[in-house]
């Protein structure tokens, strides 16, 4: 199976060598990337045959069965309808666009197509998360009640970045959104959200928020909450906790070690993992292996465009929630 990569940056990396090293019978056939350089450089480390600048000389190769998409976000909706009129299978970053009549235009494509389309939702394929889908989904916990879902990221990101990632709602907090639909097994009716800059003044000038407390008002009845803060200096912090009617499961952080030092003054361990490639890493793979097998096995993929484009209306409803001061409904997000 001869796959393209579309940007080679940071995870554009990753899934090129999950693709060459990690999977058998899977070749990494062409990379493409704006800078050549960072294409280059891959393509020596994992032998890939075709480098290019332009991600339609990839679209091109009839060598390619399947493509995946990790360059910027601005540029996943052209890719993703050129990929599809060109018959190409897709494997896409999330979001897929921060415009939704953008998105539903990949969409369209992708039907008309009739090519498989999986969003980079990487989270769901991370074993404690599944623990916790399996618990709800066989009843272990009963019927479930709360929700709540700590995410914090170890540092803020670049100003650049905060600058055009469109915000933390659709940057961040979509990971969150999408956890909560994939946890909870129901659609999210409401968001309100609490907000604020409490941690780079930058960040507020640049008119993003740093901290916030979004509260999810489920179709099934559900209350879910996600706590989210751009810096906890503790490292990266990803919690979940789902409360039922017959019991609770609950996660904690990935830690480098198992190791609890104890003296006469006090009981200590070794920070959490401090950085999402170290704590998500096996769920890149996870992930990349099952777009493999849909793709091999003609099977349905198991994050769809449709899962992709929801968590962009909760983040738009979030970010209006916070603006507006106000619960706000999903279906007034058109």
């Amino acid at each position: 199976m001869n796959v393209g990569v579309i940007g080679a940056g940071r995870i554009g990396k990753i899934h090129a060598e999950n693709l060459a090293l990690r999977l058998p019978g899977v070749r990494v056939y062409a990379i493409a990337d704006i800078a050549r350089s960072a294409a280059e450089a891959t393509a020596r480390q994992l032998n890939i045959p075709v480098v290019t600048n332009d991600y339609r000389e990839v679209l091109a190769l009839p060598e390619i069965e399947a493509v995946v998409i990790c360059s910027a976000t601005d540029t996943h909706t052209d890719i993703i309808i050129a990929a599809a009129q060109a018959g190409k299978h897709i494997f896409c970053e999330k979001p897929i666009d921060l415009s939704l009549a953008r998105i539903d235009a990949a969409l369209a494509a992708v039907e008309q197509a009739h090519v498989k389309l999986q969003i980079g939702f990487n989270r769901r394929f991370d074993a404690n998360y599944r623990r916790v889908r399996q618990a709800i989904s066989d009843g272990e916990i009963g019927t479930p009640q709360r929700l709540h879902i700590v995410s914090r990221d170890p540092q803020p990101p670049p100003l650049s970045y905060v600058q055009v990632s469109g915000g933390m709602f659709v940057d961040m907090t979509i990971h969150d959104f999408d956890m909560a639909r994939f946890l909870i097994g129901a659609e999210v009716e409401a968001v309100y959200t609490a907000a604020g800059v409490l941690i780079d003044p930058a960040i507020g000038a640049a008119g993003d928020v740093d901290t916030a407390l979004i509260v999810l008002k489920f179709a099934n009845g559900v209350i879910g909450t996600i706590d989210n803060s751009r810096q906890a200096v503790y490292g990266y912090d990803q919690r979940v906790e789902v409360f039922g009617s017959g019991g609770v499961v609950t996660t904690g952080n990935n830690y480098p070690n198992s190791a609890v030092i104890s003296s006469g003054a006090n009981v200590y361990r070794d920070l959490p993992l401090n950085f999402f490639l170290e704590r998500y890493m096996n769920s890149y793979l996870t992930e990349m292996q099952a777009f493999v097998a849909a793709v091999r096995e003609d099977q349905a993929v198991l994050v769809t465009g449709q899962d992709g484009r929801v968590p962009v209306v909760m983040g738009l409803a979030a970010r209006r929630s916070y603006d507006e001061n106000r619960p706000v409904r999903l279906d007034e997000i058109s």
